[in-house]
């Protein structure tokens, strides 16, 4: 089982509106704080929080219990202008946990709802995910020498939000989710996604985009352990040590 987070402003749309018109820059930095903000409260508890869409939050929290779900929800209530609602969800897929995740914070009420405020949703049974995290860390080869170097800004911003939307619909049909990292750089949350599978969606993205890519495979009890073990594998990949394009840590979890 992987038990995934949904974390969700609430009523984030309707409350900008009253702010003028020139709240814009006031709202991103809002938003980048309370990333920072929750990442740093995930990771105290070795969990790990994507940006999602800011005013949509996803984290992997195997091992983070409702009750410390609860004490990182008043912690950023009292310290915000706007409140957020979590849902909680664990399934033996990512893409099975977060479609639970968000189908028990949508039984609470919409995200536009003027009386939902901080609240905790999640399913009977309290499982905070103890079983174990399978994540890849995936770059694209040569990027940087290849578009960073010699294409606009734009242009290279172009081809890795191409190259996400893709991937995102190869590993959601393999039961995975990834993530944009930053750079060019992807994190995959593919807990049963054997290194065949994997293998075939870097061949189908090769075909349909001419770019290869190479990642490093680790295990954990939490999102932390397994992406340090996943980065330890591309490393490898990266100074050469080994010509394989997917590196599997398969050292023991602790």
């Amino acid at each position: 089982m992987i038990q995934l987070t949904l974390i969700q402003l609430d009523n984030y749309g309707p409350w900008t509106e009253l702010l003028g018109m020139d709240r814009e820059s006031d709202l991103q930095i809002l938003q980048s704080e309370l990333y920072a903000d929750l990442q740093r409260l995930f990771a105290l508890k070795r969990g790990l929080v994507f940006f999602n869409r800011f005013d949509n939050m996803l984290a992997v929290s195997n091992g983070i219990s409702v009750k410390e779900h609860e004490v990182m929800l008043r912690s950023v209530t009292r310290r915000y202008p706007v409140s957020i609602s979590m849902g909680i969800g664990s399934a033996e897929s990512p893409y099975e946990a977060q479609v639970l995740a968000t189908k028990v914070l949508q039984e609470i009420g919409s995200a536009h709802s003027e009386t939902r405020k901080s609240i905790l949703a999640h399913n009977s049974n309290d499982n905070s995910g103890q079983e174990y995290v399978q994540i890849a860390h995936i770059d694209i080869n040569g990027f940087t020498m290849n578009m960073t170097d010699r294409e606009s800004a734009y242009q290279s911003s172009y081809v890795i939000y191409s190259s996400t939307a893709i991937l995102m619909r190869m590993f959601a049909d393999k039961g995975a989710l990834l993530f944009f990292n930053g750079g060019d750089n992807f994190i995959a949350v593919c807990n049963g996604l054997k290194k065949s599978a994997l293998k075939e969606i870097f061949d189908r993205f090769e075909t349909s985009t001419n770019l290869k890519l190479k990642a490093g495979i680790g295990f954990g009890k939490n999102a932390l352990d397994a992406l340090s073990r996943a980065n330890v594998g591309l490393s490898l990949i990266r100074v050469k040590k080994t010509n394989d394009a997917i590196v599997v840590n398969e050292e023991e979890m602790l």
